[in-house]
């Protein structure tokens, strides 16, 4: 799916709500865990109430890695479930991968081909050469961690730097400082396009969203923390949108375990129907629909 396909399908649902499918079979109902693949079973059935309200989902892959075989066989059966609603859904591996060249080439030959995910999050932090395999897809993205929601983000991707900026002809010299994560984001931009590249910023670090629209204005940016984890969707809204959206707001625990009943799915898309409802008025007021 490529960046115009996405804005369209923002505005034909007038939502840019990511389910995220975080499915830890220790959460999921007890009903379901008679059931050959009780995993799988309840993403079907997240998957089939909330469509209509939502553009991307996001099976964070830990959730199905830790169960071997059999959770990566819920992986694919998710995937390939999803991918018969490819024109009305975005889907995204939530696998934060990054190692060196030819590693990283595998990683997205498991991804893009293999299970065919749109996207797949990844961490830039070996620089260059581990993410530009995972960019050599057509309408495939990359989403690279940026400024996270968690409390350890600030042990490295607050961290200033000094940069120099010399104007010797005039005899100026400036010294500006600049965060990690805002040196990762402009540097990155330069690795791919505004079509293949979205960037991590989460929900919870809102305040920020200025300021990453400075340096990046025109990309696609996964805010996830909204919801459970307390952050404001209308804040994300105002600071983080752009004149394609821009935004995909990821919400997990809020609506997948909303209910830990039989009507589990039923209360999932009524929680998720909220957050389109409140997206819809955002999109609104942005006149983008």
């Amino acid at each position: 799916m490529n960046r115009e396909e996405l804005f369209n399908l923002i505005k034909k649902k007038k939502s840019f709500l990511c389910v995220g499918l975080d499915s830890d079979i220790d959460k999921i109902p007890e009903h379901l865990k008679t059931l050959e693949d009780p995993v799988f079973e309840f993403n079907k059935a997240i998957i089939d109430a909330t469509l209509p309200y939502t553009v991307a989902y996001k099976p964070n892959v830990a959730f199905y890695e830790s169960r071997g075989s059999q959770g990566w066989i819920s992986l694919e059966k998710t995937i390939e479930y999803l991918n018969k609603f490819q024109d009305e859904v975005f889907t995204i591996a939530d696998a934060k991968r990054g190692d060196i060249g030819n590693t990283s080439k595998m990683y997205a030959k498991t991804f893009f081909e293999k299970l065919d995910f749109d996207a797949i999050t990844v961490s830039p932090y070996m620089g260059s050469d581990s993410i530009e395999p995972f960019l050599g897809f057509d309408n495939k993205w990359v989403i690279v961690l940026a400024l996270t929601s968690n409390k350890g983000s600030e042990d490295f991707q607050m961290m200033k730097q000094s940069y120099g900026d010399t104007l010797e002809r005039f005899g100026i010299r400036s010294i500006f400082r600049k965060k990690l994560y805002e040196k990762v984001i402009s540097v990155s931009q330069n690795w791919g396009t505004t079509d293949n590249l979205m960037y991590v910023v989460g929900a919870t670090k809102s305040e920020y969203l200025t300021g990453v629209r400075v340096v990046a204005p025109d990309h696609f940016l996964l805010v996830p923390g909204v919801g459970a984890q307390g952050g404001s969707l209308e804040e994300v809204a105002t600071y983080g949108m752009n004149d394609h959206c821009g935004i995909l707001v990821n919400s997990s625990r809020g609506i997948i375990f909303a209910s830990g009943e039989s009507d589990f799915a039923d209360v999932a898309a009524v929680k998720a129907k909220e957050l389109q409802e409140k997206m819809e008025q955002s999109l609104a007021n942005k006149g983008l629909i």
